[in-house]
C-alpha cells in the first residue's frame, strides 16, 4: 500500500497565478545550464496505426529491459489513440497480461475542477480507448484528482506516489501548438514561469485551452453531452506535470500525428527542430518560458514520430 513520507516537501512558488511545485532538498534540484541540448531525430511513420505499433515496442522494449514493473504515463488526445486502442484489444485477449501486470499507469494532466466522470477528461477518454479490461490488468491506475477542493494537496500526495514508485520510465508526450510558432508540453505554456525544477502545477485556464480541449475530443471521436460541455467550458485550472518530471523521465517518446486538424503545430514543430538552445543561463531560461516545447531538446534520451504531413513543404 502506498504511504505518502511527507506531504509537506514540496516547494510552492507563484507566478502570475500560476502555481509551481518543485522539491527542496538540493540532491533533487536541476541546473538548467548544465543540460547538454540535443537535436531532435524524427522517424516519419505511414500512419496514426504505425506510430500506435511502435509506442507499444517502447513499451516492450522498456520491459525487457528492467526488472520489475513500470511506470509510464498516458498522453491524451491523438498522439496515443492508436496505441491505447491496440493495448485495450490486447488486454481483451489475453496476450500481453505479462506486460499489463507490471504497469503503473499515470495521467500527466487534466481540467479541473471537474467530475472525474466527465466525457471532456482525459479519464473517461481512456476508459473508452483502453477499456475495461485493461485497467483491471495493470498493476495501478492513478489519474490526476479534479473533484476536490485541495487541488495542490491531491497532486502533491500524486507526486509523492509517482516518487515511491521509482519515476517515470516513459513519458508518452505530445506537442501543443502555440502563438509565433512556440509550443507547450502536457500543459507548460508560454508565460508561465515554469523551471527546471518545477515538477508540477495548477495553472489558470484560458478560453482558447478549453476550445482547443473540446474540439481535439470531438475530432477524436469522444461521445459529450451538453452537461460534460458546459462543466469543462466551467473549468477555471489545469493540472499539470512540470519541466522537471519532463526532464527525470527515462525515456520520452514523443508524437505528433494530428497536424491535419492542427496545422499550426507544423510551425511548431520547426521551431522544435531549428530553435538554437541559448548558452547563457537567463537567456536560456526566458527561452524556455516562451516556448516549453524546447524542454525536450534538453533531455537526453527522446524518440519522436510523426506523420508525413507534420513537416511543412520542403522539409
Amino acid at each position: 500500500m502506498f504511504t505518502p513520507r511527507n506531504q509537506r516537501t514540496f516547494l510552492r512558488s507563484v507566478i502570475n497565478g500560476n502555481v509551481w511545485l518543485s522539491r527542496s532538498e538540493l540532491s533533487e534540484r536541476i541546473d538548467p545550464s548544465a543540460l547538454t541540448p540535443r537535436q531532435i531525430t524524427y522517424e516519419i511513420l505511414e500512419s496514426e496505426d504505425a506510430v500506435g505499433r511502435a509506442q507499444l515496442e517502447e513499451l516492450k522494449t522498456a520491459a525487457n529491459n528492467k526488472e520489475g514493473d513500470l511506470v509510464i504515463l498516458l498522453l491524451g488526445g491523438r498522439g496515443a489513440q492508436a496505441l491505447h486502442k491496440i493495448l485495450g484489444q490486447m488486454a481483451k485477449s489475453g496476450e500481453a497480461d505479462d506486460l499489463l501486470g507490471r504497469l503503473h499507469v499515470f495521467t500527466q494532466d487534466a481540467l479541473a475542477p471537474m467530475r472525474m466522470d466527465n466525457g471532456l477528461s482525459f479519464v473517461r477518454d481512456f476508459e473508452r480507448l483502453l477499456g475495461e479490461s485493461f485497467f483491471q490488468k495493470v498493476k495501478s491506475f492513478t489519474p490526476m484528482q479534479t473533484d476536490t477542493a485541495d487541488l495542490e494537496g491531491a497532486l502533491e500526495l500524486y507526486l509523492e506516489k509517482l516518487d515511491a514508485l521509482g519515476g517515470i520510465d516513459i513519458f508518452f508526450i505530445g506537442l501543443g501548438p502555440e502563438a509565433g510558432a512556440a509550443s507547450h508540453l502536457a500543459y507548460i505554456k508560454p508565460g508561465s514561469g515554469a523551471t527546471a525544477n518545477d515538477l508540477a502545477g495548477v495553472i489558470p485556464i484560458s478560453s482558447s485551452i478549453l476550445e482547443h480541449h473540446v474540439n481535439k475530443f470531438k475530432v477524436g471521436g469522444s461521445t459529450i453531452s451538453d452537461v460534460d460541455e458546459a462543466e469543462c467550458r466551467a473549468a477555471t485550472h489545469i493540472l499539470t506535470l512540470g519541466p522537471a518530471a519532463i526532464l527525470k523521465s527515462r525515456r520520452i517518446v514523443q508524437s505528433v500525428v494530428d497536424a491535419s486538424t492542427a496545422p499550426a503545430k507544423r510551425e511548431s514543430y520547426r521551431r522544435l527542430l531549428e530553435e538554437e538552445i541559448q548558452v547563457d543561463s537567463e537567456a536560456r531560461s526566458t527561452q524556455l518560458d516562451e516556448n516549453p516545447g524546447l524542454w525536450l531538446r534538453l533531455h537526453q534520451n527522446v524518440r519522436s514520430l510523426i506523420l508525413p504531413d507534420v513537416l511543412p513543404s520542403g522539409n
